[in-house]
């Protein structure tokens, strides 16, 4: 911050020597013009009017150096890479340690058998195969077959049937973008490291959906009348997880390749508060129906993303670690991406446009579902019982090897 405070009065000082500069030149030529003998005074004046002159081109060269739209500046640099202001009800906080809970669904199940993680389980019912995805393309993949495979695509069929009743527009995004669409939403230049990225292309892979669904209308003034849009999009998703090493290497639950359904809203400023509980709400539905224990946090100042202006988890029951671990992350982004990408509204006709509030969480992803599915319907045989509300989507009820 001191950096990016002395790049600024840099900036502002060589703003006002222009204008001086310039008032001054001005001064001079006015003065030349009201002289009885006009060609005495411009002999003597234009000196100064010269210097004046070297003045302002050399002081607007050091602005257009340090001007915050200029690329390359290091204002802009700066910038760039100042997270989102948090709103005033984000809890304080260094780490997640901090985080607040809000409420919980459900109840835990308490098993009278040993329960088993859901590497094991998959293995053994030959629906997982991470030594296959390993030959194929190393660590952190993953092989679904069979009955794996088949529930996999009813969780993403039945996430994207929800939003619909929910409102939701479905959208099949490019899941290549470009580095501006990147930056638009925040994931440049922070998270640069995460990305799988083709330079030669200058093509990006998304990490997530929110990317394509929220620059969706970059650059562009909607009508008041038509907030909020609402969005939802099943997509694969691509993350080098390059700062979680060592963490959650078995498994599904931190993989380099992994599907979700994104939800993304773009909303009145004045409302997006509350647009953030209507799309957490959503988002826990699922769970719900799905009879997944589950718990809402808050997340504190120092565990807040770089988007995000405030946020809430949802972490369902994971017997394997027994505990509550992260399925959903919903944030509401105020105008952080929507400055960044020129996403703006008109209340009316005759109103200047404003900068729309955009929102966006997962509903949910299907790997970690699976996780909690496979964890907390094993039985004692190591068969799966499929919750209710998945079995139209997979034609069966349980899987067994």
């Amino acid at each position: 911050m001191d950096e990016l405070l002395r790049y600024d009065e840099e900036y502002r000082s060589a703003l006002t020597a222009v204008e001086r500069a310039k008032a001054e030149k001005n001064r001079l030529s006015a003065a030349i013009g009201e002289a009885p003998d006009k060609a005495v005074a411009a002999r003597e004046l234009r000196p100064k009017t010269e210097g004046l002159s070297r003045e302002i081109e050399e002081a607007d060269a050091r602005a257009q150096a340090l001007a915050p739209t200029e690329k390359g500046s290091p204002l802009r640099e700066l910038l760039q890479n100042l997270p989102n202001l948090l709103d005033d009800s984000v809890p304080d906080g260094a780490d997640a340690a901090s985080n607040v809970e809000l409420r919980r669904w459900g109840e835990p199940r308490r098993f009278d058998f040993v329960a088993k993680p859901h590497w094991e389980l998959g293995e053994r019912l030959g629906i997982l195969d991470f030594a296959r995805a390993a030959k194929l393309s190393g660590s952190r993949f993953s092989v679904l077959t069979g009955a794996g495979a088949r529930l996999a695509r009813a969780l993403e069929a039945f996430f994207l049937d929800r939003a619909a009743a929910r409102g939701y527009v479905e959208v099949a995004p490019p899941l290549l973008v470009s580095p501006e669409t990147m930056w638009s939403t925040g994931q440049l230049n922070k998270f640069a490291d995460a990305m799988f990225e083709d330079p030669q292309a200058r093509l990006f892979m998304i990490p997530t959906a929110e990317v394509p669904l929220t620059a969706l209308h970059s650059d562009e003034i909607l009508e008041g009348a038509g907030l909020p849009k609402k969005y939802a999009a099943g997509t694969p998703c691509f993350r080098k997880e390059a700062g979680a090493a060592g963490k959650d290497t078995r498994g599904l639950m931190r993989q380099h390749q992994f599907e979700k359904v994104e939800l993304v809203w773009l909303s009145h400023p004045e409302t997006s508060f509350e647009a953030l509980e209507s799309l957490t709400g959503d988002a826990e539905s699922l769970l719900r129906e799905l009879e997944l224990p589950y718990r809402i946090v808050a997340l504190c100042a120092g565990d807040m993303g770089f988007n995000a202006a405030k946020t809430y988890d949802i972490e369902a029951w994971i017997p394997s670690s027994d505990s509550y671990r992260e399925v959903s992350s919903c944030s509401n982004c105020t105008d952080f991406q929507a400055r960044r990408a020129a996403i703006r509204f008109r209340r009316d006709a005759k109103s200047k446009p404003e900068l729309v509030h955009t929102l966006n969480g997962s509903g949910l992803p299907v790997g970690r579902t699976l996780i909690a599915i496979l964890e907390n319907y094993q039985q004692a045989d190591g068969s799966i019982r499929l919750p209710q509300a998945l079995q139209p989507y997979t034609g069966f009820s349980e899987i067994r090897s």
